[in-house]
C-alpha cells in the first residue's frame, strides 16, 4: 500500500481535521513550505504529534529525546559543532552500527560528515522533534552526559539503516583522514580576497596531515594520477589506477579550499589566483623512492580543481622485455632502433604508454658512444646521459626551435615529445635525411593513420617514404589479478570480432578473468600490459605513400609484410589468459571498427 502525504496522515490519525488541513493548503499555496511546519504554526498540532506521524510515512522510527536514554560514547564519536551544524545527535550504537536522531533524515551532506567524524560503518537514522534535539546536544555536550545513562541497544527504537550506509570501510577513508578531519572542524568561509587567512589555515597540521595522505595512498594504491574535485556539497578524491577513475573518499565542503590552498602551496603556484589555471610540481621521497607529481590546477564553477600526475622515477628503465612485446614484435622492434638513422613513430590515445616505450628505447640506446638529445613537454622522467630539453613557449623554445639548435648539437638520436605541426616534422623529416635517428610521437588510432596523418600535415609523401622505417601502434590494458584468476569456456563465435577463427562456432573456449579480491580492490584487474601494432615500412609501402594511397591499401600491405594489428595481438593476450575479452574491447575497438 502507498504511504499517504503527510497532511492526508495526519487527518487519518485523528491528529487534525480535514477542514485543518485544507486550511493550511491554503497557506502553502500563498506561502509554499513544509505542510508539517504550517500546521504547527498554526497550531492544528504540536510538534511531537506530526513528527511522530511524519516518521511513519517516511518508514523510519520516532525517538523522544526528553525520556530516551542516550549513549554518551555514542555522543564522543561525534563532535560538538558537527552536531550542531547538522542538527543531529548520536544516541546508540551497536558495534560498528551508529543510531542517529535527525530532524531531517534526507541530507546526504550531514550523513556524509558523521560518517566522517565517527568512522561508523553502518548509520541508522530516528526521527525526533527539533526542539527536543537541541536540547539533547546543549545537555549531552555541555554535561558529558548524565551518570544514569545506559547504552542503547539497535533494537530500542528499530532503527531503519540508511539505504548503501556500507560507511566508512567502503569509501577507504583511513583512521588518520577522519580525525584529521574532525581535529579541522568546520570553518567560517574565507573570502577569496583573505589570502593571508586562507595561507594560515593551508598550514595548520589536520590539512596537511589530509594532504600528505590522499598522496600517500595514492602511491601504495599504484595510482597514476589524483583527482581533488569541489562539487557543490563536497569535494570528491578519485584515483586512476590502471588507467580507470575509482573514487577513494569524500570529504566535506569545508575542506575544499584549505585543502587546493595547501596543494597550490606545495607546488609553488599563486594562491591568491584563483581564475587561471596553473601548473606546478611536487617531489615526493617515500618508502625510499622518488616520485614526481606534476599538478595541474584549474578553476571550475564549483571551486579549483586538482590533478596530480604521479611519475615514479624507478619506473622508467621498465625495459623492453617487460612491456608486453611477443618475442617476435620484441625482435623486429630491436632491430629497428638500432639503425643507424630515419624516423621510428609510436601513436596512440594520451596515457597508452608512448613515453614509457621511446624512454625503454632510449635506455636500451643509451651509451656513451651516441649523443642523445630530448625535446618534451614536459620533461617526465630525468635519464643519465642524456641531454633533456623542456618545451618553454613563454621564453620561445619550442619542438621546432629546439630541433633546429639540436642539429648543431652534433647528435646521433633525437627524441621528440610529439610531431604537433608541420614545421616540427619537416625538421624532424629532416635530421633523419641528414643521418640521424628520430623517435617522435603521434595521436593516431593505428600505425598505418601515422603516414597518413603526416600527410595532412602537409609532408611530403615522397620525403614520409625515405625516412620513415616503423610505426607502433599502443594501447594499454589491464591485466587479470593472478589472486582471483579463474577459467571460463565461452563458444568460439563470441571472439569472431577479435579476428578468432574456428573451424566450430560452438566450440569451446578457455579464458580468463578476476573474480575480485583485497588485491585488486574486487576490480579483477592488477597492474597493465602494452597490446601493440608495428607497421615496418617495406618497398611496396613506400611505393603506396608515394602515390598516396588510401588508408586500406597501406593497412593491407602492412599485414601483408607481417603485422599483426592490435586486436589480433588483444586477443593473443585474452588466449594467454593475461587480460580478459572487454578489457581489450574497452581499450582497442573504436567507433566504425
Amino acid at each position: 500500500m502507498a504511504r499517504k502525504e503527510l497532511g492526508e496522515a495526519l487527518v487519518a490519525k485523528g491528529v487534525i481535521t480535514a477542514e485543518q488541513l485544507n486550511e493550511a493548503r491554503d497557506v502553502q499555496r500563498s506561502a509554499p513550505g513544509d505542510i508539517g511546519r504550517i500546521i504547527i504554526d498554526l497550531g492544528f498540532a504540536d510538534e511531537k504529534a506530526v513528527t511522530e506521524v511524519r516518521a511513519e510515512t517516511i518508514g523510519i522510527p520516532f525517538v523522544d529525546l526528553s525520556t530516551q536514554r542516550i549513549d554518551q560514547s555514542a555522543v564522543n564519536a561525534v563532535p560538538e559543532h558537527v552536531s550542531k551544524r547538522h542538527k543531529v545527535l548520536p544516541i546508540g550504537k551497536n558495534g560498528n552500527k551508529l543510531i542517529l536522531a535527525v530532524v531531517n533524515p534526507n541530507d546526504p551532506v550531514a550523513i556524509q560528515d558523521i560518517r566522517l567524524a565517527s568512522g561508523a560503518q553502518q548509520i541508522v537514522m530516528a526521527l525526533a522533534t527539533e526542539d527536543d534535539l537541541m536540547d539533547a546536544i546543549d545537555r549531552m555536550y555541555k554535561s558529558g552526559g548524565s551518570a544514569g545513562n545506559e547504552v542503547m541497544p539497535v533494537t530500542d527504537v528499530g532503527a531503519v539503516p540508511i539505504p548503501g550506509g556500507g560507511g566508512g570501510a567502503g569509501l577507504g577513508l583511513s583512521a588518520d583522514i577522519r580525525q584529521a578531519i574532525a581535529g579541522f572542524g568546520a570553518r567560517e568561509e574565507i573570502s577569496d580576497e583573505d589570502t593571508e587567512s586562507m595561507a594560515k589555515v593551508s598550514e595548520e597540521a589536520p590539512i596537511i596531515r589530509i594532504a600528505y595522505t590522499i598522496i600517500q595512498r595514492a602511491i601504495a594504491d599504484s595510482a597514476s594520477d589524483i583527482h581533488i574535485e569541489p562539487d557543490r556539497r563536497g569535494v570528491r578524491v578519485r584515483y586512476r589506477i590502471d588507467g580507470v577513475l575509482h573514487e577513494v573518499m569524500p570529504l566535506p565542503k569545508y575542506i575544499d579550499k584549505p585543502l587546493i590552498s595547501r596543494f597550490k602551496i606545495m607546488s609553488d603556484m599563486n594562491i591568491a589566483e584563483r581564475r587561471i589555471p596553473q601548473d606546478g610540481r611536487i617531489p615526493i621521497r617515500w618508502d625510499n623512492k622518488d616520485y614526481d607529481l606534476r599538478v595541474s590546477c584549474l578553476p571550475t564553477v564549483h571551486g579549483e580543481k586538482i590533478v596530480m600526475r604521479i611519475l615514479d622515477k624507478s619506473n622508467v628503465l621498465i625495459g623492453l622485455n617487460k612491456l608486453g612485446f611477443s618475442p617476435e614484435a620484441q625482435a623486429q622492434l630491436e632491430d629497428i632502433v638500432v639503425q643507424p638513422n630515419g624516423m621510428f613513430l609510436t601513436t596512440g590515445p594520451t596515457g597508452s604508454g608512448k613515453t614509457t616505450t621511446l624512454y625503454s628505447v632510449l635506455h636500451k640506446l643509451n651509451s656513451v658512444e651516441k649523443n642523445i638529445i630530448t625535446i618534451e613537454d614536459p620533461v617526465e622522467y630525468q635519464l643519465s646521459g642524456i641531454s633533456q630539453v623542456q618545451v618553454h613557449k613563454k621564453a620561445g623554445l619550442t619542438f621546432a626551435s629546439a630541433m633546429r639548435s639540436f642539429l648543431r648539437q652534433d647528435p646521433d638520436i633525437i627524441m621528440v615529445g610529439e610531431m604537433r605541426d608541420l614545421e616540427t616534422a619537416d625538421i624532424g623529416v629532416e635530421a633523419s635525411l641528414t643521418g640521424h635517428f628520430v623517435l617522435s610521437t603521434l595521436h593516431t588510432n593505428d600505425a598505418p593513420s601515422a603516414v597518413i596523418r603526416l600527410v595532412d600535415m602537409g609532408v611530403e609523401p615522397y620525403l614520409i617514404s625515405a625516412t620513415v622505417i616503423a610505426c607502433l601502434a599502443q594501447r594499454l590494458a589491464r591485466k587479470i589479478c593472478p589472486k582471483c584468476k579463474t577459467s571460463y569456456q565461452v563458444p568460439a563465435s563470441e571472439l569472431r570480432r577479435f579476428g578468432f577463427k574456428a573451424s566450430d562456432p560452438n566450440q569451446p573456449v578457455t579464458l580468463y578473468k578476476g573474480e575480485g579480491c583485497e588485491l585488486c580492490k574486487h576490480t579483477g584487474y592488477k597492474g597493465r600490459i602494452g597490446i601493440y601494432e608495428l607497421m615496418r615500412i617495406n618497398d611496396e609501402i613506400r611505393e603506396l605513400m608515394v602515390r598516396r594511397s588510401p588508408l586500406a591499401d597501406l593497412r593491407e600491405a602492412a599485414k601483408a609484410n607481417g603485422m599483426h594489428e592490435l586486436k589480433e595481438d588483444g586477443l593473443d593476450k585474452v588466449l594467454a589468459g593475461v587480460t580478459t575479452p572487454d578489457e581489450v574491447m574497452r581499450v582497442v575497438f573504436t567507433a566504425g571498427q
